[in-house]
């Protein structure tokens, strides 16, 4: 941990997310578009155009070892290269000529980044890592989450709770089901990242493989990009500017934001059980809840949580809304922000891992849940007036309205009473005593 750090990401979070160093760093993003740059290389060596026809294909393993062998001091390399140029993608041009003299493939270098410009390997490095961040480490996090409510589900499934609506008592519910809310909604929402394309621009300075086309024009440069950003598991956007048009990467970002939305949900709601004493949390020896007061154990990992996923939704809210706009062919402000994609993504990693610390903390408080239970039989009424609705008794509701609204405690033995004075038969009497804020938990 980086004591000097600015940002908790960095300083006091680090170890939480260096997992995702390798994509969003800027070690990493130079190592990707080195990967761009070497992936086309070899593809118009596959096409092949006429002056790459000599380039052996045995060089092609020292070409991939380029970015696969990626280091700390081809990193340092290349800023320093970038000190020259003062443009970091062409610094990764002078980079890979560098390393590749000397080599068999030397008389050819020309032909790195040829056609090109910088946001053709921007804009195919940045969504190409994105997608291997999101496969390998950052959608696996939110499925964790998911997988311990359903567990946790499963294990609470027949545990009658009270329910509250506007925070005042309702019908009961059982603490399974309130989970597998959650559940579901999470479901959903990780079923439409699916569907929403890798995009990537790859067409030349402003879209439309100018500089490809005046030099070779006989060959299919629509067909030959689409082929080579499909190589990598990205979809091609047809038509655009100098850089991708960012619609996709924006759906992206607000899926996520709404998966941390129904997260914060969660974590407010864990948080409020935990205030009404549903839950008490497993202690850690050593650990203080409160730096004054020895008996307090603060659901802190909910709370950090939150706050976490508020940060990295305000990120993802900006990110989605500027990203798209452009002016004209182009502007810069589209490559200060997308330095920032990680960030996001980061702060969420830290939150899913506090809720779930917080999950395996939760340790269910029986005793507390059915006294709440116990304490309002007036919840019962619902159950009891319809019953009597489907017997035809003048104005239940009415009657049920009556006797709740009264200024004192309803208890089971008022309810008993209630029943034992409607004029109804002893079988529907039997019925209606069966209803208690134990059983009245529906379906």
């Amino acid at each position: 941990m980086s004591l000097t750090a600015i940002s908790p990401i960095d300083g006091r979070y680090a170890k939480q997310v260096t997992a995702l160093a390798p994509y969003f760093s800027e070690l990493g993003l130079i190592r990707y578009r080195v990967r761009i740059e070497i992936e086309y290389f070899i593809a118009l060596c596959e096409l092949p155009l006429p002056q790459l026809a000599g380039v052996d294909k045995a060089t092609y393993p020292a070409l991939r070892a380029l970015y696969e062998q990626f280091s700390e001091a081809d990193a340092e390399r290349v800023k320093t290269i970038e000190t020259t140029t003062n443009h970091d993608v062409k610094a990764v041009e002078y980079f890979i000529k560098e390393k590749l003299k000397g080599l068999s493939v030397e008389p050819f270098l020309e032909f790195i980044h040829f056609g090109l410009t910088s946001q053709d390997v921007n804009n195919t490095a940045i969504p190409l890592l994105l997608q291997e961040a999101l496969t390998e480490q950052i959608e696996p996090t939110y499925r964790k989450i998911y997988t311990r409510l359903q567990e946790l589900a499963n294990q609470w499934a027949d545990v009658a709770m009270l329910a509250r609506t506007h925070g005042q008592p309702a019908s009961p519910t059982r603490l399974g089901k309130e989970l597998l809310v959650f559940c579901e909604r999470l479901e959903k929402q990780l079923g439409m990242l699916a569907n929403v394309p890798a995009a990537a621009k790859f067409g030349g300075a402003t879209g439309n493989f100018n500089a490809h086309k005046v030099a070779y024009p006989s060959i299919d440069w629509q067909s030959f990009g689409n082929e080579f950003v499909g190589s990598l598991g990205l979809e091609r956007s047809q038509f655009t500017t100098q850089i991708e048009h960012y619609d996709m990467l924006a759906a992206l970002f607000d899926t996520y934001k709404r998966l941390n939305t129904i997260l914060i949900d969660l974590d407010r709601d864990i948080w409020t059980y935990v205030s009404m004493n549903y839950f008490k949390q497993k202690i850690k020896e050593g650990e203080v809840g409160s730096s004054a007061m020895p008996h307090k154990v603060n659901p802190i990992d909910f709370e950090n949580s939150e706050g976490n996923l508020g940060i990295a939704n305000a990120i993802f809210e900006h990110l989605s809304a500027k990203l798209p706009i452009s002016r004209l062919q182009r502007d810069l402000t589209d490559s200060t922000v997308l330095r920032n994609i990680g960030v996001p993504f980061a702060h969420s990693v830290i939150a899913l891992n506090a809720t779930l610390k917080g999950l395996n903390k939760l340790e269910l408080n029986q005793a507390a849940i059915n006294a709440d239970l116990e304490a309002n039989w007036a919840v019962v009424a619902e159950g009891i007036q319809t019953v009597l609705r489907r017997e035809g008794y003048p104005q239940p509701y009415e009657a049920l309205k009556a006797l709740t609204r009264k200024n004192e405690a309803i208890t089971a033995s008022t309810i008993s009473e209630f029943i034992d004075g409607l004029d109804v038969s002893d079988v529907i009497k039997g019925e209606l005593r069966t209803i208690t804020p134990f059983t009245y938990t529906g379906v």
